[in-house]
């Protein structure tokens, strides 16, 4: 039982460090694509909410807050008017 327990317990682990690394790489190809669109031309009020993004992403990337800075990307589609 023991065993079957710490089994359990170390798959969770690692699927937890997976996903982690996933939303990582997530977070890095967003900025990336928010930083592109963000050199691009855009009327103001696209250009404000991508540079917003960008900074709120980058904090977060910092911080490791990855499901937040994958918010923010999120943010940036929506001013981009992306899916």
């Amino acid at each position: 039982m023991m065993k079957v327990f710490l089994l359990a317990a170390a798959g969770l682990a690692f699927a937890g460090a997976t996903a982690q690394a996933d939303e990582a790489s997530d977070c890095d190809a967003g900025i990336a694509m928010i930083r592109a669109e963000a050199a691009g031309s855009h009327p103001p009020a696209v250009a404000d909410s991508l540079k917003t993004a960008l900074r709120v992403a980058e904090r977060e990337q910092g911080e490791k807050e990855y499901d937040e800075c994958l918010d923010a990307i999120d943010d940036a589609k929506k001013a981009l008017n992306k899916k």
